[in-house]
């Protein structure tokens, strides 16, 4: 039976997905589970694996294409259908009966958050279990600009947000998408400066006026640095933020790590010993394992943390999935791992899906302290300075110690002053003394 090669949702600001490259070419023999496609979507450029395995066919967009998401891009045949198909059908149909554009438009009711997964409402019952994330397959064909069930033109959730925020009316733009609806894309380029290039100020002589012949300098931005500018926009415009710093001794993380590298056959990181840290943290206060969700609170079952990744096309946030239940070790080859295949453009979806709390660690590149922009839906971000000799008072007398400055950025809406602090105190407390975590 043949099996649809969907275009993934891995988050509700996406509306679409670029193909970066096919690494298998059409009636080419795949394998479930061996990558097949990259994608570029608004979290990073991702490997999307065979959901079967067969014969790859009816391959529908090329390299450089942008697909809608929950779209079907391929599909992939029992070498039976492959042997027996003389001209198949593309599924994405371009061109309907008569030449007139038609396209399936996705459900986007059933495509999920691409976010966090496992939650439970609290109050909710939990027997009814989460909401499922699957996504449909394209269902339904509608006339180009035709209006939805309740008389509103068709158009994404995103698109309707950004629409809203910038007054813009969908009746008077031309949806790119299938069916003709509207996609972020189209609401942003209905206005007058496109969002996807920075313009510089053009050289001036001594009077102010323009240079002769000087052009204005612009530079492109990858579509990730471009969506990663809209979501945090978003998230520092739509969730109300405050922030908890915390200065504490580092003298026994340093030690920790030392005997770490004596112990363990991998390259530990501070970053691996936080992860460790924060994960027991959530444990006890799962507060802050959770997000808002239309109105309510949503704890998650699984402790999932994503580590902030700084790669050439913006910020990824690859997740280290329950990670209460890993070793030391166990976590420093999962991030070593996830950082190296982010910075060859080498995720998968699943590398970044279902994220429950983020870490964001500057102290290699020498800071000392910054507060972080949360990443949303996620309800806190810990942000993590260098470590480094200050002085402080020891007994009442100045003294140089190792130290590192904690910053907790949290969703005021799902956490109080009072429970950021006391996640806060734990984290110290375990980088303080980490004897009960080295066991």
């Amino acid at each position: 039976m043949a099996t649809n090669v969907i275009l993934p949702v891995l988050g509700m600001a996406q509306d679409t997905g670029k193909i970066v490259e096919w690494l298998k070419a059409e009636g080419q023999h795949v394998t479930a589970g061996e990558a097949l496609v990259v994608i570029e979507t608004d979290k990073a450029a991702v490997d999307l694996e065979a959901p079967a395995t067969g014969i790859l066919a009816r391959v529908s967009a090329q390299a450089g294409d942008e697909v809608p998401v929950a779209q079907v891009i391929a599909v992939i045949l029992t070498p039976e259908e492959a042997a027996g198909e003389t001209s198949p059908p593309s599924p994405l149909s371009l061109r309907g009966e008569g030449g007139a554009e038609s396209r399936t438009v996705p459900d986007r009711s059933l495509a999920g958050a691409g976010g966090l997964s496992g939650g439970t409402p609290l109050g909710a019952d939990k027997s009814a279990g989460p909401p499922s994330a699957a996504v449909a397959a394209p269902s339904s064909t509608v006339e180009q600009g035709a209006p939805d069930g309740n008389g509103r033109r068709l158009a994404s959730p995103k698109a309707r947000r950004i629409a809203a925020e910038r007054g813009v009316e969908l009746a008077a733009i031309r949806g790119s998408g299938p069916g003709g609806v509207v996609l972020a894309a189209d609401v942003l380029a209905a206005e007058p400066v496109a969002s996807a290039v920075a313009t510089l100020p053009a050289p001036h002589n001594v009077s102010g006026e323009p240079a002769p012949g000087a052009a204005a300098a612009t530079s492109t931005t990858s579509t990730i640095w471009r969506l990663m500018a809209e979501r945090t926009t978003q998230s520092w415009t739509t969730i109300p933020h405050f922030f908890l710093v915390r200065e504490v001794s580092a003298e026994a993380l340093v030690a920790w790590r030392e005997r770490a590298a004596r112990d363990t056959r991998e390259k530990v990181t501070y970053t691996d010993l936080l992860v460790r840290v924060v994960a027991a943290a959530l444990r006890r206060h799962p507060r802050l394992n959770a997000s808002w969700q239309q109105g309510v609170v949503t704890l998650n079952d699984e402790i999932n943390i994503g580590l902030a990744v700084a790669v050439a096309e913006g910020l990824v946030v690859p997740v280290i999935h329950q990670a209460d239940d890993l070793t030391l070790g166990g976590i420093a080859r999962r991030r070593a791992d996830l950082v190296a295949r982010a910075q060859a453009s080498r995720l998968r979806p699943r590398d970044l899906a279902d994220g429950t709390f983020t870490i964001s660690n500057l102290g290699m590149y020498g800071v000392d302290a910054f507060n972080a922009i949360i990443n949303a839906p996620q309800a806190a971000i810990l942000a993590v300075g260098r470590v480094a000799e200050r002085v402080v008072p020891v007994n009442g007398q100045p003294a140089v110690r190792l130290t590192m400055t904690l910053s907790l950025s949290c969703d005021h809406r799902v956490v109080d002053g009072a429970r950021g602090a006391e996640f806060l105190a734990t984290v110290a407390a375990l980088i303080e003394d980490p004897s009960s975590l080295e066991r």
